[in-house]
């Protein structure tokens, strides 16, 4: 048997905590938090930025009545700090509000909660996406970024929905019959003895008409998938499309460890001279075929330049694409279709084909040379850096649903992304980090 603390102690003198003692602290937050926190340059940087459009729709005004509500930069700020430290819970944020000093220094006694927080993330994705443009577009009118080189590289996250959420068209149609027929047994059988039995007859109604939405959704996106199914020209037999009824929009994919789960495709297109993020996207489209001239098109309208070099990997690479970036003046860089196997088999991989455009054949000719070679051993620095530095602050599983929501999420770690990299990168010539210019715009 243990000795107790006491006998443990012996005649050692040691101090001992006291935890009864009753004391009056005359201390501040921001004198609790340390001088040089990374939380002060977090909140420096949210109110630099223009947050009207978050304002306006506040109905509690000086010439109104009514509670005052949480000002949006508080929440803007939270979810911006958090995300840098890797928390991505709206449950785990209200948390540290209440027991961590730096989370409790941003709210300064306003007191949040995790439906707010939630709510918060995933309503403002084209603010966000504002809010990356313009900060890119000050860096290009001071010269301090070119775009001369982009590189675009996907990532599949787990979505979520959980794998047995799938159902094929027949058994859409069962689990909406089934969810209709619920919805008209409250409707008919109404609980109305007191105020929390009405409240509570309330919510099961509510929740059971969201099902009914995700599943008539799922059927819409069904008919997309049958159709692309039907579409299909290879005489390899697959299982028949399924939808989720509790994430219509995503798919299941082949992920890193080839495994196939419920998932969507996140694309960033990074910038070769600094690995910014210029430009975000969120699709559930299961590979990366066809996906780069999207994006391409968004960076060069986004910001009115056209790259001189594109890098993407193999999975890019469709021959069409290829040749609309060429025409426009870019240089591509990619490897070619198979072409591993056609060097293993005696073949030229880099030599013309028949009937296909000038452009293409540029563009293998150029990916035989040593020079294209180097050039394209940039891209995974490039366009890989930001993934796993994503996935490191907990990109890995979306905590929303639908691919609106999930591309606010995913521009909260782009930001948090940007914002270290702009940190870090200086302008020798100014003696300021990249991020202190952006502030003084």
């Amino acid at each position: 048997m243990n000795k107790s603390p006491l006998a443990q102690r012996g005649n050692a003198r040691t101090k001992r905590p006291e935890r009864s003692q009753v004391e009056m602290q005359f201390i501040s937050l921001d004198e609790w938090l340390d001088a040089n926190h990374r939380v002060r340059i977090v909140w420096q940087y949210v109110e630099s930025l223009d947050l009207t459009e978050l304002y306006v729709p506040i109905k509690a005004t000086t010439d109104n009545v009514g509670r005052d509500a949480i000002d949006p930069r508080i929440l803007f700020g939270l979810w911006l700090f958090a995300t840098l430290e890797g928390v991505t819970s709206a449950r785990k944020i209200d948390e540290l509000t209440r027991r961590d000093i730096a989370y409790m220094w941003i709210c300064g006694h306003v007191s949040v909660n995790y439906h707010r927080l939630s709510d918060f993330r995933a309503a403002h994705g084209d603010l966000l996406d504002r809010i990356l443009t313009d900060s890119i577009a000050v860096l290009l009118h001071q010269d301090l970024i070119t775009l001369d080189t982009i590189a675009q590289d996907g990532m599949r996250v787990r979505a979520s929905a959980g794998s047995g959420s799938f159902r094929t068209e027949d058994g859409l149609e069962k689990a909406r019959q089934k969810a209709q027929e619920y919805v008209d047994e409250l409707n008919k059988n109404p609980d109305d003895s007191s105020a929390n039995s009405r409240r509570q007859g309330a919510a099961q109604e509510r929740a059971a008409r969201e099902r009914q939405e995700r599943i008539e959704h799922a059927q819409r996106e069904m008919q997309d998938m049958q159709q692309k199914y039907d579409e299909r020209t290879s005489s390899v037999k697959r299982s028949q499309p399924r939808a989720s009824t509790t994430d219509p929009e995503a798919r299941r994919m082949k992920m890193g460890d080839n495994g196939f789960r419920p998932a969507m495709n996140v694309q960033f297109a990074s910038d070769g001279d600094t690995q910014l993020v210029v430009s975000a996207d969120v699709t559930n489209q299961g590979s990366d075929n066809g996906l780069m001239k999207p994006m391409y098109d968004d960076v060069c309208e986004r910001y009115g330049v056209v790259p001189n070099d594109y890098l993407v990997d193999g999975g890019f690479s469709k021959k069409d694409d290829i040749t609309e970036l060429e025409k426009n003046g870019t240089k591509v860089y990619a490897p070619l279709y198979n072409q591993d196997k056609q060097l293993e088999k005696g073949e030229d991989p880099y030599a013309p084909r028949k009937g296909e455009s000038q452009e293409m054949t540029a563009h293998r000719e150029r990916m035989g040379t040593a020079e294209a070679k180097e050039v394209y051993k940039r891209r995974s620095a490039i366009a890989e850096f930001p993934n796993a530095e994503c996935r490191n602050r907990g990109l890995n599983q979306f905590r929303v649903r639908g691919l609106v929501k999930a591309k606010a999420q995913t521009l909260w770690h782009v930001l948090a992304f940007n914002f270290l990299r702009l940190l870090n990168l200086r302008c020798e010539l100014r003696g300021q980090s990249y991020l202190e210019v952006i502030m003084a715009n």
